[in-house]
């Protein structure tokens, strides 16, 4: 028997809908449906240069500081701008915090949430998982919301505040931290280590650095009840019983943005594409939106971002249309970015080991969110030290009034990419392409199905009533409809209303 299923997803950052075909069981087929357009870049066009830094890191507010860098990083393209060492530092650590505070409660507060579900009531780890991650009450969701709202403070030391800081601009930073200032931010990053050791982890940063297989990762839960018990055990071991490691393969092509910054991603500074077991150099020619199936214009919606526009459809050509994200590709390809991409782009062992093994999977996505931040926290504490009081924080840039450019950085969800035209001093054409619009793409020109479209087929659903294995798949991509789609409401919509058919 075949059951059409629209499900309005939350628990995610914005709107979304996700409809998907269940046969016998299993899912045969699905639609990633954005239900808000954003209207963001078409408000930059006829603004002044600069007006970008200001207004593009309102498109989120939980990645408004990658929005900021990136915004800056396409200006000192164009401007062939100096970025002094220290410069490139701050930067560094300010992503990194808004990488640490999103990866830790994406996962506790918007992912293991579905752990908890009733559905899960007869395997023996329910009951605890319900302690653990029980909105708003539970033992896991309370520490990781204690622990982790300390961690934008680090950005406001540094930047003025957060969100929505306006401290990076072309050519370096505002701000001029003393070393008060640096040593309260080591200080907080000291804190937070703390808590992801003792609580996450149950163990040193250097004692998870060492696991470079699945077998070893099986050996370090079996090697004490600490481990077993601590967060990172108990996920893992519930991800297993609850079979995360069996759903959400999608197309097994990744996507990583060079690293423009030379602090936090130093392993991967030249970014890369890795499809069918190969690794290529990154190269942002070959990115390419469609829009067969996006509710824009065909004519002028497509191609490169530096030669597409964003403008809705006229009726006459919406029938077929059913998401406000766009449909890139990189040659051609759909591609998933975030931190499973991060990792198997650089070679992580571990990873590598588990893909090959098992797969991509909604376990495997999450674990690498969930080890992402022991790495970040030694690269955010070398990049406070690394910091000389005695040079500049900020190069003057001179900012031609014709020119294109393009930022391009690894935000917490994944490849974010601003790119920007400028005539006569005014900004005459701004593109915004988001990790989640790579990743909660719909189909394109030659209808081949967005990652997470992939990603959803042969899902097996227990309760077609309530399909709460297709949201494991959909979170584990940690979306942000917000930064993807904005401003206009979806006639007609029944979003909250889990509507299913025959």
């Amino acid at each position: 028997m075949s059951k059409t299923v629209y499900m309005p997803m939350n628990r995610v950052e914005g709107d979304l809908e996700v409809k998907v075909v269940i046969e016998d069981h299993v899912v045969t087929d699905a639609w990633m449906i954005g239900t808000m357009f954003r209207g963001v870049e078409n408000m930059l066009i006829g603004r002044g240069v600069l007006d970008g830094l200001v207004i593009t890191p309102r498109i989120c507010g939980i990645c408004s500081t990658s929005h900021l860098l990136a915004a800056a990083m396409a200006l000192e393209n164009i401007a062939g701008v100096f970025v002094g060492h220290n410069s490139r530092m701050i930067r560094s650590i300010v992503l990194g915090a808004e990488k640490l505070q999103s990866d830790l409660r994406h996962i506790f507060l918007m992912f293991a949430a579905d752990l908890a579900n009733p559905g899960y009531a007869q395997n023996s780890l329910h009951a605890e998982a319900v302690r653990r991650y029980q909105p708003f009450k539970g033992s896991t969701v309370v520490s990781t919301i204690l622990a982790t709202r300390k961690i934008p403070e680090i950005t406001a030391i540094l930047g003025g505040q957060w969100p929505h800081t306006s401290f990076i601009v072309p050519g370096g930073i505002t701000s001029q931290p003393s070393e008060a200032d640096l040593r309260q931010c080591r200080m907080l990053l000291s804190e937070f280590r703390r808590w992801y050791e003792q609580t996450v982890l149950g163990c040193s940063l250097e004692r998870i650095a060492t696991i470079k297989s699945c077998d070893e990762l099986a050996g370090w839960l079996d090697e004490n009840q600490t481990h077993r018990n601590s967060e990172l055990g108990f996920f893992l071991r519930c991800g297993s019983a609850f079979g995360l490691d069996r759903i959400g393969k999608g197309h097994e092509a990744y996507l990583v943005a060079p690293n423009g910054i030379d602090g936090i991603e130093q392993g991967e500074a030249g970014g890369g594409f890795l499809h069918d077991g190969v690794i290529e150099l990154f190269d942002q020619e070959r990115i390419g939106e469609q829009v067969k199936y996006a509710k824009y214009q065909t004519r002028s919606s497509g191609g490169h971002p530096l030669t597409s526009a964003t403008l809705p459809a006229g009726s006459m050509d919406n029938d077929h249309k059913y998401s406000w994200c766009k449909a890139p590709r990189y040659s051609g390809t759909p591609v998933e970015t975030g931190p499973l991409a991060e990792a198997l782009v650089r070679r992580d062992p571990l990873f590598l080991d588990m893909v090959a093994c098992e797969g991509a999977s909604a376990l495997s996505r999450e674990l690498a969110r969930l080890l992402r931040p022991g790495r970040l926290l030694l690269q955010m504490e070398q990049c406070l030290l690394a910091i000389d009081p005695n040079q500049k924080y900020y190069h003057p840039a001179d900012i031609p009034e014709f020119g294109t450019g393009v930022g391009l950085l690894q935000a917490p969800r994944g490849m974010l990419g601003h790119w920007v035209r400028i005539s006569e001093g005014l900004i005459d054409l701004y593109q915004v392409i988001t990790p989640t619009t790579w990743n909660a793409s719909p189909r394109d020109d030659q209808n081949v199905r967005g990652p997470i479209e992939e990603a959803l087929l042969g899902t097996p659903v227990r309760n077609p009533e309530e399909p709460v294995e297709v949201g494991h798949v959909v979170r584990s991509f940690d979306l942000c409809m917000v930064c993807s789609v904005h401003a206009v409401s979806k006639k007609g919509s029944a979003l909250g209303n889990l509507r299913v058919g025959t």
